[in-house]
């Protein structure tokens, strides 16, 4: 098993968005980096943190795990969509996403500020300047590092 983190504007999709659809595809992956990721590494069972940016309360918000691995990213054959990708074709899909399924929310957001401040992270891309990528692996001993931090609600 792998660990991850997601970054979403939760004024887009939440943690509290995947907590009432249980489910959900992430979609509007556009950057290459991230798309092969998701494409040649995530797998069925992953574990993945829900990462808040842009927001009041920056920060892990929860967890959820990959039901679906990589699959062409429909949005981008769609004209009508912000994702939409007209060099993109239905035989040569430029963009992938998976599905992942809500697992839990923590009590309180793991802010940002806490996550620099911890020593176990200084090497994770979260935590680096200029990173800006969606989606980022966590090395197991981040993962513990920061489970060790959360207060899962009930």
């Amino acid at each position: 098993m792998a660990y991850w983190l997601f970054k979403t504007e939760p004024d887009e999709f939440s943690i509290d968005t995947l907590r009432v659809k249980n489910r959900s595809c992430w979609e509007g992956v556009r950057n290459y980096q991230a798309r092969n990721m998701m494409r040649d590494e995530m797998r069925l069972d992953d574990l993945v943190f829900i990462y808040h940016s842009s927001c009041k309360k920056i920060g892990v918000a929860g967890i959820a795990k990959v039901v679906r691995e990589s699959y062409p990213d429909h949005f981008q054959f769609d004209p009508e969509s912000d994702y939409f990708d007209a060099k993109s074709t239905q035989d040569n899909p430029r963009w992938m996403m998976v599905d992942i399924e809500f697992v839990v929310k923590f009590k309180r957001v793991i802010p940002l500020a806490v996550l620099k401040a911890m020593p176990e992270l200084e090497n994770m891309p979260l935590v680096k300047r200029g990173n800006r990528l969606s989606i980022m692996p966590v090395q197991e001993p981040e993962w513990q590092a920061i489970m060790q931090r959360a207060v899962i609600l009930d």
